[in-house]
């Protein structure tokens, strides 16, 4: 899981200093890696070298979205929704966030690390596909 501290100026010109959490489990990546033929691993580096930048856009866009949170007061929950995904992407914080990934290539990478399970490599990924298809 990550936590991102984001300092921004609110619409009414407040600047505000928040924590915001970012967190894919396994079984997310394994639907996510599992929705192309390919995987999306693959896919990313496929479209990455084709500099098909409306894709690789599409894609961070995806990711930072689909991995926003909120934590529950007793840490057993990590809370997402279409409706939470959507009122963080209208705030000032995720546009600084998702420009600061578009445009620092190092910032993406650890950010896709941070948001990665605990210990997860493409071996415990393939291994994992492999007992949900036993």
């Amino acid at each position: 899981m990550l936590k991102k501290t984001i300092t921004y100026t609110d619409y009414n010109g407040v600047e505000r200093t928040e924590d915001f959490y970012f967190n894919l489990n396994k079984a997310e990546v394994i639907e996510m890696e599992t929705s192309t033929a390919e995987g999306l691993a693959q896919a990313i580096r496929k479209i990455i070298s084709s500099q098909d930048i409306p894709a690789i856009v599409k894609i961070f866009k995806d990711i930072l979205l689909k991995s926003y949170g909120e934590k529950s007061p007793d840490g057993k929950r990590f809370v997402k929704s279409k409706e939470l995904s959507e009122a963080f992407s209208q705030t000032e914080a995720y546009s600084q966030l998702y420009i600061e990934l578009a445009t620092d290539a190092d910032a993406a990478a650890n950010f896709i690390n941070s948001i990665l399970p605990q210990n997860f490599t493409a071996k415990s990924l393939s291994s994992d596909l492999a007992e949900q298809t036993e």
